[in-house]
Order: structure tokens, then C-alpha cells, then sequence
């Protein structure tokens, strides 16, 4: 097994980590352009409560040809392209739109999720967020950022001293989602869901929720938040057990005070990376 790379060697990913930056903001403006005039996008469902437009077919397309233009040794995995790997060192797993739904829509709350993993491990994230111009970055070992400023996670010591994300889908049953909401409310908490799983995460590294739940996610959703908050001082669920790059897993991040009432909560035993 090849051993991960160490935060003391991460400088060797810069390359990638200001690629996926310039990648993300030009994706960006292409999907925004595309938001305005969605009216005329071709719209179809991958199944319930799962949509996908030619925004997303088109803007990944963009991101895989400037990756492979950059760095044609790299592997690829895009949610809607899906996964072409190969023994590839770097891996670039990528949502071309996360929150398709709220896009279409016309609502404001979708962004694109680029990760890079470098031998299994996670080593850039990036989640932009056009409609705010918000860009959330970190490379391992280099801290968190919105922009130029650096992202701490929110410090409150109980869910009842912020706001939680959650977010659930049709690839879970009810009974995996409505008894942790009950538990949440009658501990105190309060709870939003967005539609954007990847931007959510992002607002936990931002001290802007105090966390995040939500019973299973794809791996172009999840990654690219998860290195932001584990750079940004919180705690992360080990996402990439029992092979989650394919196959997805479930989600819980937040602070280290709050992380394990989390998962208390939704009834898990879980580690963390």
C-alpha cells in the first residue's frame, strides 16, 4: 500500500491546490451565466429529489479538460462523468453543481465542490460559491480560507450554542433522518438544510454552523468540505472507510466539542480522520 503523503510534504500539491482555485471560479462564472438564463437549460431526473441539467454536464466537462491539460496523469471523478482512476497517484473528484435542485429553481444555494486526493488521502478542497463570489480553499498543512481570510470552526461547546446543518436524501430510509432531528430538537438544538450539502460543510469551517449531519453522501459532495473543516481546527467522520470514495458514506463534522454529540445523536460509533 502506498503511504500517505505527511502536511510537512503537502507544498508539492501547490500546484494543484491554485489550479483547483482558478478551475473553481471560472466553473463558477460558466454556471452563473447558465443560472441566469436557466429558463433555457435541458433539465432531467437521475431519480427522486436528483436532477441534472446541462450546467452540470457542461461545466464538469470544463474542469476534467483543464485538469487534463495541466496534469494528464491525474485521475477524474465527476459526478456526472463518473470515475476514470486507473492507478492514478492524484485523484480530482469533482461536483460540477452541488444543489442542481436549488439551481434550477432559481434559489441561490448550490456551488462547485473540487477535491483532490493524493494516494487515498485528501489534499486540496475547494467549494465556491459564485452567487456570494465566496471562495473556500485549504491544501493539508496550510490552513483554511474563505478568500484571503483564515476559517476557524465555530467554538460553542453544545449544539445549542449555534446552528446545525443537516441534509438527507431517497438513498436513505426515513428512520435513518427524523429520530436525529427529534434528538437535536429536544437537546436544545436548532437545524437548517440548504440544499447544498458541499456548501454547508463549507460553512462549518467558516464558524457558521457548528456542524454538519446527514446519513449518506457521494464522495464529489463530501471531500472537498471535509479537508476545510479538518484545516480549519474541527473533526471529521472517516468518510473514505469501507471504500466511500465509490460508494459514498455518512457525514459528521464539527467542532471537537459538538462532534461527538453529533453522532451521539444520530446513533452512530464512528471514527475519525
Amino acid at each position: 500500500m502506498k503511504a500517505p503523503c505527511q502536511p510537512s510534504d503537502a507544498a508539492m500539491h501547490d500546484p494543484r491546490y491554485l489550479l483547483a482555485q482558478a478551475i473553481a471560479v471560472h466553473a463558477g462564472a460558466m454556471a452563473l451565466e447558465m443560472f441566469r438564463r436557466r429558463a433555457q437549460l435541458v433539465i432531467e431526473s437521475k431519480g427522486p429529489q436528483d436532477m441534472v441539467s446541462a450546467a452540470d454536464r457542461n461545466v464538469e466537462q470544463y474542469v476534467k479538460e483543464r485538469v487534463r491539460a495541466m496534469f494528464p496523469g491525474d485521475g477524474f471523478f465527476g459526478e456526472e462523468g463518473g470515475a476514470d482512476v486507473g492507478d492514478a497517484e492524484y485523484i480530482w473528484v469533482v461536483d460540477p453543481i452541488d444543489g442542481t435542485a436549488c439551481f434550477v429553481n432559481g434559489m441561490y444555494a448550490w456551488c462547485i465542490s473540487i477535491a483532490v486526493l493524493y494516494r487515498g488521502q485528501v489534499v486540496v478542497g475547494v467549494v465556491y460559491d459564485p452567487n456570494a463570489n465566496e471562495l473556500f480553499h485549504a491544501r493539508l498543512g496550510g490552513g483554511a480560507f474563505c478568500g484571503p481570510e483564515p476559517m476557524r470552526v465555530h467554538p460553542g461547546p453544545t449544539l445549542k450554542d449555534g446552528v446545525l446543518g443537516v441534509g438527507t436524501s431517497f438513498r436513505v430510509g426515513v428512520d435513518d433522518f427524523i429520530p436525529f432531528l427529534d434528538a437535536v430538537l429536544r437537546d436544545g438544538g436548532m437545524f437548517i438544510r440548504n440544499g447544498s450539502g458541499a456548501l454547508m460543510i463549507a460553512y462549518v469551517a467558516a464558524g457558521r454552523l457548528i456542524g454538519y449531519f446527514e446519513p449518506h453522501m457521494n464522495a464529489w459532495d463530501a471531500l472537498a468540505g471535509y479537508l476545510l473543516v479538518s484545516e480549519a481546527g474541527g473533526r471529521v467522520s472517516d468518510f473514505l472507510a469501507g471504500n466511500g470514495l465509490l460508494h459514498g458514506n455518512v457525514v459528521v463534522v464539527g467542532n471537537q466539542a459538538v462532534w461527538g454529540q453529533i453522532a451521539t445523536h444520530a446513533g452512530l460509533a464512528l471514527e475519525t480522520t
